[in-house]
């Protein structure tokens, strides 16, 4: 089945990872509102890779949904950092978070951001990002929450705090399935999932507040984690929709932070992504920036050094795992529909005076 992306003045058809218009308005829609689940994607990256991200969740749930029929919306939060040709996307293609609490929502997404604040509380869109958290549990809205989002949420819920790592989390880590849930069903472990983070919370912290811990790192401690209820809620603290080169990107980005002096160390190498002989041209490259400290360097960046193979290894697992959810979140939207016949069908009793 197709997912139909709905922007605010076209609908496009999104098959194979190609979108095409579909129809002239967001409201020329063939299906009923019974077909399919609505989903929402709450992008809250940064501008450069704003578009990009887009496309990753995409991709992702397109391969995700075979015999599902996906309405995928995006929204923004007010509050966060945005240029100019930022806004303008948003402007164009993204519904406000207003729009979210007056439609409708089967499953809601919800991306991290580059923290910008030790204490997540000073984040300039932390009040929004509570209203969110909050919006979920009072509509009992299955929810994926990733990276710092996911931190957010279990700050807000239960006051799970974050801790600041010695080093950044950065890399392609292995994981251990430690617990059966429908979100692991048919996944084959161990998992190596892409991580990139400053910041952690612990098992230990999560399991006294009710969480259920899925999948573990020796090395790298909790990636996925949930919560039942209502409106069951996964977590993740890696990011199984990134591309092949999203890692190779993001070094590219830190090392010309480093160039143009706006960090003071080299950043760390991504973990497990790149073979010897490309782990020896990035340490020649390396020695270079060192020795010649200038922002022209970056343009010799040798960035293409990780074929596009190498997303295989954590690219199918993630579409069993997203298959998971879609489907879950199918699930329970029959359930509220057969609810709520049942309720209108019901006798209802009546009084005589």
């Amino acid at each position: 089945m197709p997912v139909l992306i709905e922007r605010r003045s076209v609908v496009y058809h999104c098959l194979n990872g190609e979108a095409h218009l579909l129809a002239a308005t967001a409201k020329q829609r063939p299906e009923t509102e019974s077909d399919g689940i609505d989903v929402g994607l709450i992008n809250n990256m940064a501008d450069p890779v704003l578009e990009s991200t887009e496309q990753q969740f995409v991709r992702l749930l397109v391969a995700a949904s075979e015999g599902i029929l996906v309405r995928l919306r995006f929204y923004s939060l007010p509050n966060v950092p945005r240029t100019v040709e930022g806004r303008r996307h948003l402007d164009s293609s993204y519904y406000g978070i207003g729009e979210l609490w007056d439609g409708h929502c089967d499953g809601l997404i919800v991306t991290g951001r580059e923290p910008g604040a030790p204490n997540l509380k000073d984040e300039p869109y932390w009040t929004s990002l509570t209203e969110i958290i909050d919006w979920t549990e009072e509509n009992a809205v299955t929810t994926m929450w990733s990276c710092l989002a996911a931190h957010a949420a279990v700050l807000h819920l239960h006051g799970v705090c974050r801790y600041a790592l010695v080093d950044k989390r950065f890399g392609i880590f292995e994981y251990e399935k430690i617990a059966d849930h429908p979100l692991l069903q048919d996944v084959q472990g161990p998992l190596r999932i892409p991580h990139s983070h400053f910041n952690e919370v612990r098992e230990d912290d999560l399991t006294a507040c009710g969480y259920t811990v899925l999948t573990r790192s020796a090395s790298a401690g909790v990636d996925a984690f949930a919560r039942q209820g209502t409106n069951p809620s996964i977590f993740f603290q890696g990011h199984p929709e990134y591309d092949a080169d999203t890692l190779v990107h993001e070094y590219r980005r830190d090392i010309g932070r480093f160039l143009r002096r706006e960090r003071d160390s080299y950043p760390m190498m991504p973990e497990g992504l790149f073979d010897a002989n490309a782990e020896k041209i990035l340490m020649s490259y390396k020695d270079k920036a060192l020795l010649n400290r200038r922002e022209d360097l970056l343009a010799n960046f040798p960035a293409a050094l990780v074929p596009e193979r190498r997303a295989e290894i954590w690219r199918s697992p993630s579409v069993r795992i997203y298959r998971n959810w879609l489907l879950g979140v199918s699930a329970q939207k029959k359930a509220r529909q057969i609810r709520r016949v049942r309720a209108a069908t019901s006798p209802r009793s009546t009084t005589t005076g």
